[in-house]
């Protein structure tokens, strides 16, 4: 039914070397176990499988129900989930496309704020920004032309083009968070376009073998989980058709399994140089248009969601398709994801309890904080360090592993500035407040330091007036 310590390595751990991960209480355990069974209970959804990571390793997956119901008629029973099992990902398949649109990116070969027409000559909508797709921000229709969802028959690369043009832009562009699976359907022909392959091709060379995912793809494996339509008041299920999404499968057609999306989700929480830079991923995962103008509980960013509980905020993505529901939630600070598939069409909220499954580790068994060490001694930074002013208010310069920091308030860390040196006494802000602005150093003539400008604002080691600075 579970197992509560599936240690599967997915990324570099951040302990101290030849130790082992930390593993969940058997306390922990039960409640995750329970608030899974509750769900696929509540959901009446035929199978629920989760999986918990911590700091790059797998500490605890379980599967509720059945990935096959079977039919006791002919002596076939059902059939339980194990962690390679495969189910539909549904739109989570879009922050792998978001990933390979980064990974060109970052390459040269091309930027965000590249028009459609710059990779697809001739396209309709030729001027929307390849950023607004990403985002959900273009206005463009939700859906490519067609009626899809009722065919289950999805247009091929021609017959996806040819339809574009055809395709309304329903809100003006940034006017409101418009979810578009068409955007990602052209994002998907942009890929195809630079790379000259197909788009799983793509996926599969930049993200999923570099990350070891052996188990993700395009055409799922004879034993995979079938998805159902669970009646809502027979109680009833169904079995679901497969969909093939041709030309539309970077807005949702891969198949993943527990132990390859924790992988994924280790590498989204703690990423490195496998499949885009680190900093790209910190770049997707910040918000550029509000899902929720009015309660600020979500964002969208570069191919991945923002959610809010409280003041935690998660990142991640939702995805359904017929007989399948996805969810996926990173709280990247703490090093802690969960990721939850169930095999029906409707009814489950898994995005909900991959959020709550975080949380009860968050709060029950926080992970515990690596000690203080003291730092080597930086010479060059010597002379910043300690109590400056600016504006009237204290500026606090310190070391903390072993790089320039500034705070304006001992209690609040969104005060904090972290600085890269970026040349002869100048600095670039590139963490915190004023990120982007430079910090530089002004010597007296016996070469002492005299004052400090950041982002043209003087700070001296006095409190001085603006009307003292004059002078």
């Amino acid at each position: 039914m579970s197992a509560s310590h599936a240690e599967i390595p997915v990324a570099p751990a951040e302990s101290q070397p030849g130790s082992p991960p930390e593993t969940l209480s058997d306390g922990l355990v039960r409640r995750l176990e329970t608030r899974l069974r509750t769900a696929q209970r509540e959901w009446r959804a035929p199978g629920v499988s989760a999986g918990v990571v911590r700091d790059g390793e797998l500490v605890w997956s379980a599967h509720a129900g059945a990935a096959r119901l079977g039919d006791d008629r002919v002596g076939d029973g059902p059939r339980p989930a194990d962690d390679d099992t495969q189910f539909m990902i549904g739109s989570v398949t879009k922050t792998f496309t978001a990933l390979a649109v980064m990974s060109l990116r970052d390459e040269g070969r091309l930027t965000l704020d590249d028009p459609l027409e710059a990779h697809l000559p001739g396209i309709g909508h030729a001027r929307v920004p390849i950023r607004q797709l990403l985002a959900h921000a273009s206005g463009l229709q939700r859906e490519p032309v067609g009626r899809i969802w009722e065919s289950l028959e999805a247009p091929d690369r021609e017959a996806f083009l040819a339809g574009v043009g055809e395709a309304e832009q329903v809100l003006p562009a940034h006017h409101a968070f418009h979810y578009s699976n068409l955007a990602y359907g052209l994002l998907g022909q942009v890929i195809e376009r630079l790379t000259g392959q197909d788009w799983a091709d793509v996926v599969q060379e930049r993200i999923l073998e570099p990350l070891g995912m052996t188990r993700t793809g395009l055409v799922p494996a004879d034993d995979r989980a079938l998805g159902y339509q669970v009646d809502p008041y027979a109680g009833t299920a169904t079995v679901e058709p497969l969909f093939t999404l041709n030309a539309t499968a970077p807005l949702g057609g891969l198949w993943s399994t527990v132990t390859d999306m924790a992988r994924y989700a280790a590498y989204v929480a703690r990423p490195d140089d496998r499949v885009v830079r680190p900093e790209t991923v910190e770049e997707m995962c910040r918000p550029i248009i509000l899902t929720d103008p009015e309660g600020w509980t979500g964002g969208y960013g570069l191919g991945f969601g923002m959610g809010r509980r409280g003041e935690r905020v998660y990142v991640g993505h939702g995805g359904a398709m017929p007989g399948y529901l996805t969810g996926l939630r990173v709280r990247r600070r703490d090093g802690v994801a969960a990721i939850v598939f169930a095999n029906c069409t409707s009814g489950a909220e898994p995005l909900a309890l991959a959020t709550d499954l975080v949380e009860a580790v968050l709060d029950l068994e926080p992970s515990l904080p690596s000690p203080w060490r003291p730092e080597r001694p930086h010479p060059d930074l010597a002379p910043l360090l300690g109590l400056w002013w600016s504006e009237g208010s204290p500026l606090t310069f310190f070391v903390r592993d072993g790089q320039l920091w500034s705070r304006l308030s001992e209690h609040d860390p969104l005060s904090e500035t972290r600085y890269a040196a970026a040349g002869r006494d100048r600095f670039r802000a590139v963490e915190g407040r004023e990120r982007g602005e430079v910090l530089e150093v002004v010597r007296r003539d016996d070469g002492q330091v005299d004052r400090l400008y950041f982002a043209t604002y003087a700070v001296t080691r006095q409190p001085l007036a603006f009307a003292d600075l004059r002078g």
